[in-house]
């Protein structure tokens, strides 16, 4: 009898996750490079992160955190794939081609808005006490 990850054609599937993974490490690494708003997230992120460590929050709120930062760069990520494909896809400025950038833009917006929500609940309440 077999079970899954013990069988020899999981061995030969193995180089191509590895290469998968490189091909999302080079994406992130693309966007890191030309999307000046995923590093203005991503420094956002790391202060908020410094912040829980700073007034210890809980697990569950390391889990809101942690959630909405991956919210956010997940959907600016996902912004910029859209945005480069529909550059690729043509250079003319098209009303459609306008709204679909507005709207994945938009996605990026909700999130870090309701991020801010989030980390509001979580530090506010700790910050009034100390100050």
């Amino acid at each position: 009898m077999t079970y899954p990850g013990n069988n020899s054609q999981n061995d030969k599937r193995s180089p191509k996750r590895l290469r998968a993974f490189a091909h999302a490490i080079s994406g992130i690494t693309e966007a890191w490079k030309s999307e000046p708003h995923l590093q203005v997230q991503a420094v956002i992120a790391i202060v908020v992160i410094a912040m829980g460590f700073w007034l210890r929050i809980t697990l569950v709120e390391w889990s809101l955190i942690t959630l909405a930062i991956s919210l956010v760069l997940t959907a600016e990520l996902i912004n910029t794939a859209i945005e480069k494909t529909l550059d690729r896809i043509s250079d003319e400025v098209h009303p459609l081609t306008k709204s679909a950038k507005d709207i994945a833009a938009g996605a990026v917006l909700v999130s870090a808005c309701g991020s801010v929500i989030i980390g509001l609940l979580v530090f506010l309440p700790r910050l009034l006490v100390l100050f």
